[in-house]
């Protein structure tokens, strides 16, 4: 069985923090140790079959990258990278970071630009969440009533993120090829 890449773009870590607890509650016979995006090759990427993401939401909605003061590069200098490139066969899990009291308007949009970056290219999106319990104005990765993957806000709702965690992950292990009995 193939291991699951859990790749993230983060600048203040709580997009880290979220990876690694998806590869502790996985272990590393599912998962891959989690890496920075800014730290993998495109060669590396492609080589992957099953690929949890994250990305924080910066400002007004946008990707992190150079242009929003992440030296190292994130997210969107990555995708600059990948494009062109096809991606059938490739099942993909997505998850966000965001505030949804700072910037509620924005709530976890740059998931979205991941998921629509990814669908364009030809991968499987997978696995979402109901967006009840959370306050937030608006987000475009809302789509006919679900998140179009695991949205959190570790700042105003750090309680909650865990139980999120492992429901999201009970609905989409099975979808990215992985033994349903694997969720915790």
């Amino acid at each position: 069985m193939n291991t699951l890449a859990i790749y993230f773009g983060t600048d203040t870590g709580t997009t880290r923090l979220i990876a690694k607890k998806i590869a502790k509650r996985l272990g590393p016979d599912l998962a891959m140790k989690p890496l920075n995006i800014n730290r993998v090759s495109v060669e590396t990427f492609l080589q992957q079959d099953q690929l949890i993401l994250g990305t924080p939401t910066y400002g007004e909605g946008v990707l992190p990258g150079i242009a929003t003061g992440i030296a190292a590069g994130s997210w969107e200098e990555f995708l600059a990278e990948l494009a062109g490139q096809r991606l059938d066969g490739k099942r993909i899990a997505l998850y966000g970071t965001g505030d949804q009291e700072k910037y509620g308007e924005y709530f976890v949009d740059a998931m979205y630009l991941l998921y629509e970056k990814f669908t364009v290219m030809g991968a499987t999106l997978v696995g979402g969440c109901d967006p009840t319990g959370y306050n937030f104005t608006s987000s475009k990765a809302l789509i006919d009533g679900r998140f179009i993957g695991l949205a959190l806000d570790n700042h105003t709702q750090s309680r909650m993120t865990d139980e999120r965690i492992d429901r999201w992950l009970k609905e989409c292990l099975p979808l990215l090829g992985m033994p349903a009995d694997a969720a915790p």
